[in-house]
């Protein structure tokens, strides 16, 4: 029989029983076995409730062991999972509540206390994520099956539940999985379908190049409903018979690295931000001083700082990672190169939820620094009408991966996909000799000047970026000048005890230092400084469109 990603999950929970699964960080814990439990109580609950085949789950909370059960019970049942971002606002719970036809939803606590039942007229029942107690029911059979659900799981299985229980009814590759709505950085939120070929081919292409094992361990910083985190700190850990450990917490800076320091994880997922961070704070102001800067330059004495300046920080991420996975956003360049120069072991990849999300990747012993690899497997990727001087279009994918459109909008998935199964990105990029690929920005954000020079904002805001008290930026243009809106680094500023103006004396020397290495048509004329920080999508990348 054909493998899919059903029949891969099936098997790993068989053959990882009794191994530990899930843990919500300074939580209980449930085992293979215990999550296999789970699912066949939500089974049992859908089916005497009336839940067919097809019909719509959504599910929006923090993460959790119990999201990642609800999620499986819906996925394994042959229904269609609609993960929705807790982060969102009550309003756009609602609306996407409603625009996907969910017949139930499963909530968090935080959740339950923000939306409004009324506003979501279609759902049938409503359940606390956490225990799965009943939040609101507009469904008799639903509350039954929910209220006696100890003794019609006892009825069905009044021996014991034993591995050889576990059966699920096969998917077919092109059936839709899920629904996973994306706010974007630049548009409003589309639902994405994702079929199980894309589940698979993403779980079957970690499984190939991140190579790691059944025991093996994980901390989940990234949300569960961002495709991002779905495939690579969850559906692939569990069908490798991984032990993911959730922060049902805000993470933090902090509480990450507690974490990592207590789990130990064997693969840390994530996104610039955080390993920016950590480097610009703990790392690099003790690299800068005079005396460091001598010695890197001194070839023995440099491998050995090198290799100590490594260590170290493979033991700020808990001492047994293997491999650090960076997507989401741009890297910073001096921080890759610093990363490059040490030899750590990162990577970084490219995707979208379109394609649930792997689009490009190469491993780390492979990787082009400044690139975010080559196409993954079963991805194919090409660029559309390069520019002759520069190399640099449109980056275009088809493949395994990609999407079956977007969920009631046939314009959009035609504006999207062309004829030939190319997906458009909307991201500029070229492409080397190699076939690694290099992204220079979205194709939305390029800025035209004055004499239809093409200007990538974000070339310029990592400029910025590097420079003092810079701590987020955003370039716009109004009319034919460039500005510049910076959040600075506060906490930096008040170790300083610099005031407002000197803050602000500082941004214009900034500017100038700026403007020395950028072309003519592409200086910035202002900063302007913000009180507080950009809103952001849950991949830390600001949503430009309410800036620009």
């Amino acid at each position: 029989m054909e493998e899919t990603f059903i029949s891969l999950l099936e098997k790993s929970l068989k053959a990882n029983w009794d191994l530990d699964a899930l843990t919500d960080y300074q939580g209980a814990t449930l085992q293979y076995k215990d999550l296999a439990r789970k699912i066949e109580k939500l089974h049992i609950l859908f089916e005497e409730g009336g839940i067919r085949p097809g019909d719509k789950i959504a599910i929006c909370g923090r993460n959790s062991a119990h999201w990642a059960v609800a999620f499986l019970a819906t996925l394994t049942y042959g229904a269609v999972a609609v993960p929705i971002l807790h982060e969102f606002r009550p309003e756009a719970i609602h609306h996407l509540v409603n625009h996907s036809e969910a017949r139930l939803l499963f909530v968090g606590n935080v959740v339950r206390t923000q939306i409004d039942p009324e506003q979501m007229p279609a759902l049938e029942g409503i359940f606390e994520v956490d225990d799965f107690d009943p939040v609101a029911m507009r469904s008799e059979k639903i509350l039954y099956a929910r209220q006696h659900l100890n003794e019609l799981y006892g009825r069905k299985f009044p021996a014991h539940f034993t591995k050889d229980d576990v059966h699920y009814p096969p998917c077919k590759a092109g059936d839709l999985a899920l629904i996973n709505y994306t706010s974007g950085t630049s548009s409003q939120s589309k639902g994405v379908m994702l079929p199980y070929r894309s589940l698979h081919s993403n779980v079957r292409f970690a499984q190939e190049a991140l190579r790691l094992k059944a025991g093996d361990k994980i901390v989940s910083i990234l949300p569960l409903a961002h495709a991002y985190g779905m495939a690579f700190e969850f559906l692939y850990e569990i069908c490798t018979g991984m032990h993911i450990y959730f922060l049902t917490r805000i993470p933090s800076p902090q509480i990450i690295f507690k974490a990592f320091s207590e789990v130990k994880p064997d693969i840390i997922v994530t996104v610039p931000l955080i390993i920016e961070k950590i480097i610009r704070k703990g790392v690099l102001p003790r690299l800068e001083t005079t005396t460091m800067k001598l010695l890197l330059h001194v070839p023995l004495v440099s491998d050995k700082i090198r290799s100590s300046v490594r260590e170290q920080m493979l033991a700020a991420f808990g001492g047994k990672v293997q491999l650090i996975v960076v997507g989401g956003a741009a890297f910073n360049q001096k921080i890759e190169t610093f990363l490059h120069d040490i030899g750590f072991p990162y990577t970084v990849g490219y995707g979208m939820t379109e394609c649930g999300p792997i689009i490009s990747y190469e491993d780390w012993q492979r990787f082009a620094p400044g690139s975010c690899g080559k196409a993954a497997p079963r991805m194919e990727v090409r660029i559309d009408r390069p520019d002759p001087e520069t190399g640099t279009g449109e980056i275009l994918c088809r493949g395994a991966n990609l999407m079956t459109g977007y969920y009631k909008n046939p314009e959009l998935t035609r504006e999207t996909i062309d004829p030939d199964g190319w997906l458009h990105t909307g991201d500029l990029g070229l492409m080397d000799a190699e076939g690694n690929l290099f992204i220079k920005g979205r194709s939305k954000n390029m800025l035209l000047g004055s004499n239809g020079q093409n200007i990538y904002p974000e070339e310029i805001e990592e400029q910025l970026g590097e420079l003092p008290l810079v701590a987020e930026n955003l370039v716009v243009q109004r009319g034919e000048k460039l500005v510049a809106l910076v959040y600075p680094d506060h906490d930096e500023a008040a170790h300083s005890g610099l005031s407002r103006e000197q803050i602000e004396n500082q941004m214009e020397e900034n500017r100038k230092t700026a403007n020395q290495s950028l072309p003519g048509y592409a200086q910035i004329s202002q900063i302007e400084l913000r009180d507080e920080e950009f809103e952001k999508t849950p991949k830390r990348s600001i949503k430009r469109y309410l800036y620009s």
